[in-house]
């Protein structure tokens, strides 16, 4: 005998909601004795009677097959959730997408990508994870990780595609009460105590690539990936920063300067994608983070 199947339960609905065998083998495009072979392998299966026939056509459920039909509608109706659920995935509408970025990206760049996709995608899930772009990388190739907000260059990974998204300028973030000129030199940073992200960043090199250009050394005073929490050290007075002016509110704390570079240092971002992971809602994401172009320097 074979096994039930649910084929066997919409056979079993089908006569319930119309009336006879004869009807559901019309609805269902099947032939009669199908219909009646059905029914009689679920009756075998469970070892009890679901329907009673009657002369014409006809059939009623038993109290057995009563309570057994509520449980076949559940199970076709979950069945049904499931295969629509995977062709939305596969259409994109719905998902989850893991996203990888600094804490200056998710805190100044995602927010408004995240609400444009919440309007034209509310089924799309975004998992957001604090990762530098080396770490965004490696999880990129290694599938952990399916879209990532980068800084560039980047050096080619096999399986990970990299766009250019956006350019921003690098300025001085100092304590307010330090006198400084208009604009900062490489040669007037490096004698003030500095506060930098660790070497692991592109950040870092950058800067030291910045301050080597003019043919000066420059040591950290303390190094931190956080860069809200470097401006609060700058704030207190602790140090000088060089960071991307991500953010592009006219408030800002009373206790820290902003001055601008010279010369002037820029930072690239890119978007890095694995192969694995550029279709479906992926893209969606993409498409909300894409935005950012039109506000690039």
């Amino acid at each position: 005998m074979r096994e039930m199947s649910l084929d066997h339960l919409r056979t079993l609905v089908a006569i319930a909601d119309l009336g006879s065998l004869v009807n559901a083998a019309r609805a269902l495009h099947l032939a009669a004795p199908t219909v009646t072979v059905q029914i009689a392998e679920l009756e075998s299966r469970l070892g009890g009677q679901l329907l009673v026939r009657g002369r014409g056509g006809p059939a009623q459920a038993t109290a057995l097959g009563e309570r057994f039909i509520v449980r076949a509608r559940r199970l076709l109706a979950d069945a049904d959730d499931a295969v629509e659920d995977v062709r939305r995935q596969l259409a994109g509408q719905t998902g989850r997408v893991r996203v990888g970025a600094s804490t200056g990206a998710i805190a100044h760049l995602l927010p408004p990508a995240l609400e444009r996709l919440a309007q034209n995608h509310p089924g799309i899930d975004v998992n957001v994870q604090v990762l530098t772009s080396n770490d965004s990388m490696a999880r990129l190739a290694a599938g952990s990780l399916d879209l990532a907000v980068v800084a560039l260059p980047q050096a080619s990974v096999r399986g990970v595609h990299v766009t250019p998204l956006r350019r921003e300028a690098v300025v001085a973030f100092l304590p307010a009460a330090w006198k400084a000129p208009r604009r900062l030199t490489p040669q007037w940073l490096a004698e003030r105590p500095l506060i930098m992200n660790d070497a692991s960043t592109r950040l870092y090199r950058l800067t030291a690539e910045w301050f080597s250009a003019a043919g000066v050394h420059c040591r950290p005073r303390i190094e931190l990936n956080y860069n809200d929490a470097i401006r609060t050290l700058v704030a207190a007075g602790y140090g000088a920063a060089l960071l991307p002016d991500e953010s592009h509110e006219h408030a800002r704390d009373e206790r820290i300067a902003v001055r601008p570079l010279s010369p002037a240092l820029w930072r690239q971002l890119g978007l890095a994608v694995s192969d694995r992971g550029a279709s479906g809602p992926t893209r969606f994401v993409l498409d909300a983070l894409l935005p950012a172009k039109d506000s690039a320097t």
